[in-house]
């Protein structure tokens, strides 16, 4: 069986980095991408900005006052999808067999490719060079000859960095790292193993599968392969979308149920036109509240026809939060559909006529091909009555 050859290419504060790209006055300079307000997150930051300890995903707050002279640039998503959109067409020109993590992510299985392209380390310095050359953007590339070894050589050299760990030097290289660096191996099970004197993924290769059952369950399998080199998940393109979600935190405590309901628009709007694009349905419609208290509930309805409107989701999103909401205050609204339907439902939900219906089918699809051409912020929908 031939050995297989995963790239695994992770851009280097991708967010961050578009900005700079597209504003040179800001090449050099500590750049935080993310929500303004107090409660507002990091998404991502410069390695300048890191220099100073900040990270992704922690308060905006707490961002500033480790660096107070950072420039900070709200989230654009519509730019950022743009440049990924042009990373990802580079990698379809090597291998059909490519698995988005995430927006500046992605694995990819070059197996057999060498006959055209060369081999995976050459095909890795090739995608990357181009992305430099090409979209003015760094990224970090590992290459090995499983998932798992990728995504570590990848996160090894960073930023800017390339690495290939082969199969005779991943035993040796895994011995001496943390064991955090295995997937699977979160903080708390670190820290109850680290309490055992395990810290190092040798050390961890010393236990038999029944004794790594009460750290990681119906998991220790793949964690005690995981730590000898053997990884054999492949690479799965196009995998099976499960659910389309959206939420947004509020910037204060929102107490009024009108208001609450006018969040809901939207976020029902984002959701079935995700769905759309994607052109599938979902029966499952969750709503989910984040109380003052941190209180957080989360309540579904579902359907006999699967739904991609945007009228229809808000009404049922609606139905669900007058029957839950307990006249708390609110810090979170999320909506997610699930339980998805590829292509297109004979029949729609029977919350319209028939007329209606294909009436608001129209007028969904007339706002798609605006957004398509301005952007999801050129039009929106007013209040319901």
């Amino acid at each position: 069986m031939q050995q297989r050859s995963i790239i695994h290419v992770d851009m280097d504060a991708f967010y961050a980095a578009v900005e700079q790209r597209d504003n040179p006055v800001l090449k050099g300079k500590p750049v935080i991408v993310g929500g303004h307000s107090e409660r507002g997150v990091v998404s991502t930051c410069s390695y300048e900005a890191r220099e100073f300890g900040v990270r992704s995903a922690i308060p905006m707050f707490r961002a500033k006052l480790l660096c107070p002279n950072a420039v900070i640039i709200p989230v654009n998503m519509e730019k950022y999808k743009a440049a990924s959109r042009e990373i990802f067409k580079i990698f379809y020109e090597y291998t059909p067999l490519v698995e988005p993590l995430s927006i500046d992510e992605a694995f990819l299985d070059v197996t057999g490719c060498d006959k055209v392209f060369g081999s995976a380390q050459e095909i890795g310095r090739q995608i990357k060079d181009r992305i430099k050359t090409e979209n003015q953007l760094t990224a970090s590339v590992g290459v090995s000859y499983n998932k798992h070894l990728a995504k570590l050589a990848s996160d090894m050299e960073k930023p800017d960095g390339f690495k290939v760990i082969s199969e005779e030097e991943a035993v040796q290289l895994l011995e001496g790292l943390p064991i955090q660096e295995l997937w699977g191996v979160g903080k708390k099970t670190a820290q109850n193993l680290n309490n055992r004197a395990i810290k190092t993924i040798g050390q961890l290769r010393k236990l038999a599968v029944q004794q790594l059952r009460p750290y990681f369950g119906k998991n220790a399998e793949a964690v005690y392969l995981l730590a000898r080199g053997i990884d054999n998940r492949p690479v799965i393109s196009d995998e099976e979308v499960k659910s389309i979600g959206n939420e947004t935190t509020l910037e204060k405590d929102v107490w009024d149920s009108k208001a609450l309901k006018q969040i809901l628009l939207p976020l029902a709007e984002k959701v079935a036109r995700r769905a759309r694009l994607k052109e599938i349905r979902g029966r499952t419609i969750t709503l989910k509240l984040r109380y003052h208290d941190f209180a957080t509930i989360t309540r579904s309805v579902t359907l006999a026809k699967g739904i991609d409107s945007d009228l229809e989701l808000y009404r049922i999103a609606e139905g669900i939060f007058e029957k839950e909401w307990n006249n708390k205050a609110v810090r979170l609204i999320g909506l997610t559909l699930s339980n998805l339907e590829s292509g297109q439902c004979d029949e729609q939900l029977s919350l319209f006529s028939e007329n209606v219906s294909n009436k608001q089918a129209k007028i969904d699809s007339a706002v798609d091909k605006i957004k398509d051409r301005f952007g999801d912020r050129s039009v929106f929908r007013g209040t319901i009555d």
